[in-house]
């Protein structure tokens, strides 16, 4: 799935689920040591994954140690992205001469908690949020919302070196409220693999990278199979 919404000069891994043979390097058992075995699964699995995409770039596969607030630590020359969710883990993996930052999310294709739109999004996306419900029922908008903001967030900081709040960017799905993949469906039937893209307006300030000043980020989305998935790349 993932590879269907990034980049084709990155190299990418999935699993639907956690992988028996995956394991863990000394140094990451540390950081999952007092997790739940749920957690400690998912986090498992999606190293290993990450480990895979990281051998396919040809790049060092050794331990993934996390850095300032839980971002990956990728060996030197690659940047990438990390996603687990129920029944979903992946990873994202690039060379910085053709990506200069990367974001992942999956989230399971779910209506999100009372409460925590509000919690997540501005007042104008809110709005967006229930006319999209209505236009298109097959998708779970607001959940779709998080997960690009959370996406947002894992290319931002990178560059920015500084926490994003939901609020610092204002994102704007595709008018179509979605575009159907190849051999998809229209989003209002809700039973097969739906996409599109969408804006992230910087409202807490442009992002540097390198010589380039960004006011907004591009990022594509994807729902099929019970995930919802999005990313956001800044290319080179």
């Amino acid at each position: 799935m993932i590879e269907r919404i990034v980049p084709a000069a990155t190299e990418t891994a999935e699993a639907y689920g956690d992988l028996p043979g995956a394991m863990l390097f000394p140094e990451e058992e540390l950081l999952v040591k007092a997790a739940v075995a749920k957690r400690r699964g998912e986090f498992t699995t999606a190293r290993h994954c990450a480990r895979q995409a990281l051998t396919r770039l040809g790049a060092p596969a050794g331990a993934i140690l996390t850095g300032e607030r839980g971002a990956p630590l990728w060996p030197e020359g690659v940047v990438g992205s990390i996603t687990h969710c129920d029944g979903y883990r992946a990873a994202v993996v690039a060379r910085p001469a053709q990506v200069t930052s990367i974001g992942i999310d999956a989230e399971p294709a779910l209506p999100l908690p009372s409460g925590v739109l509000d919690a997540v999004a501005l007042a104008d996306e809110r709005i967006a949020v229930k006319e999209l419900l209505e236009s298109a029922p097959g998708v779970p908008w607001d959940r779709l919302l998080f997960s690009a903001k959370e996406s947002v967030y894992k290319a931002w900081f990178p560059l920015m070196r500084r926490f994003l709040e939901f609020e610092g960017a204002r994102l704007v799905f595709d008018q179509a409220g979605g575009i159907a993949p190849a051999g998809g469906t229209d989003p209002a039937g809700g039973t097969g693999p739906v996409g599109g893209t969408f804006t992230a307006h910087l409202l807490a300030g442009p992002a540097k990278a390198g010589s380039r000043t960004l006011h907004t980020f591009d990022g594509r989305w994807l729902s099929e199979n019970g995930i919802v998935l999005t990313s956001v790349t800044v290319p080179a």
